[in-house]
């Protein structure tokens, strides 16, 4: 087990279990609240959260230590994810969350895009293909026919 925690594969497996658990608890959570309150809620207990773990993982480490550049662009990842949650939280307000999170998901394909054309990654022939399927797979799951 010890191997398979310092393993990326499970680190992205469990992200996508506790992201497929906060769809549904948040399904529930926005029931009878303004979305963008529920948005706050979670927020502020993320925030409780990572810091207890940085206390017991020793995580924490001088803000002087980060270059200005780490910064501007972790504040803009926050400002992004900001928007993201609460583009979410309104639309799992608004439909089923069956059909709010696959299309949430295209996030996948857009990751591979921006990867390609922002960061120069490389993607294969078989990496496209499933990047296509996931984009198909996302629209048919969220298309109520």
């Amino acid at each position: 087990m010890g191997g398979a925690l310092r393993a990326w594969q499970f680190w992205a497996l469990a992200s996508a279990a506790f992201a497929a658990l906060t769809a549904i608890l948040a399904k529930l959570g926005v029931a009878g609240v303004h979305s963008d309150f529920a948005t706050f809620v979670r927020t502020v207990v993320i925030l409780f959260v990572t810091a207890g773990i940085m206390a017991v993982s020793g995580g924490w480490q001088a803000p002087s230590s980060v270059s200005g550049r780490t910064y501007l662009f972790l504040v803009l990842s926050g400002a992004a994810t900001g928007a993201s949650w609460l583009c979410y939280f309104r639309a799992l307000r608004l439909g089923d969350a069956a059909r709010v999170a696959p299309l949430d998901k295209l996030s996948v394909v857009l990751v591979a895009l921006f990867g390609v054309l922002l960061l120069g990654e490389r993607l294969s022939a078989w990496n496209w293909l499933g990047v296509a399927l996931i984009a198909a797979g996302a629209v048919l799951v969220a298309w109520r026919g």
